[in-house]
């Protein structure tokens, strides 16, 4: 049931958002697309509450209920920046906004950005690990390996995000020449300055 209700969240985000930005721009309610948007962390409230019910009911803690919480952080962490980035999109198509920049791609402005993305995914394993460690004492003497479990692949995730945001601090990707700007024209030497043409010589 858990599973099915991850999933069902999952889609109603998606639904939500939609539905939000299409009223917003399309029919011009923006009263009802904010509260569209607004009531997407009503389906996080929604799954805490089911599973902590489910574990109240004598569940056997497993995996789905790691799962869970795992889903929580990551939407917790990404879901207003999902929102953002898709209502630019939304803007510019629908309503004739200016087109959103995407995220830079080179040199010490992409660390930046992938330093910031990796903040977003701590935050998502250190409330992964708040909600497991608190289904954990809830349990209280049960098996609760399977959420200890968790908690460790939170954390790798945290890690491993980590390590690939730091190598583009330590090895800044670089710009092709080709995206390089352009030099001043009046900095480029005119090599032709000073020479004598082929035709004058001809003439002369």
């Amino acid at each position: 049931m858990t599973v099915a209700l991850i999933v069902a969240c999952e889609v109603g985000f998606w639904v939500l958002l939609a539905a939000g930005l299409a009223v917003r721009y399309l029919l011009k309610w923006r009263r009802i697309s904010v509260a569209l948007l607004l009531s997407e962390p009503l389906l996080e409230v929604v799954l805490f509450v089911v599973t902590a019910i489910d574990l109240k009911n004598g569940a056997e803690p497993s995996w789905e209920h790691g799962l869970a919480a795992l889903y929580i952080g990551f939407t917790v962490a990404y879901g207003h920046y999902t929102i953002r980035r898709l209502d630019g999109h939304a803007a510019h198509r629908l309503a004739g906004g200016p087109r959103p920049t995407g995220p830079p791609r080179y040199g010490m402005a992409r660390a930046r950005h992938e330093g910031r993305l990796w903040l977003r995914t701590v935050l998502a394993a250190a409330v992964a690990c708040a909600l497991l460690q608190a289904a954990i004492w809830y349990v209280g003497d049960g098996n609760t390996e399977s959420l200890r479990s968790f908690q460790w692949v939170a954390l790798r995730a945290a890690a491993i995000h980590g390590v690939v945001a730091l190598t583009y601090a330590l090895w800044p990707k670089k710009a092709p020449a080709s995206a390089l700007p352009a030099r001043d024209p009046q900095h480029v030497p005119d090599l032709t300055v000073g020479r004598t043409g082929q035709d004058e010589q001809q003439v002369r």
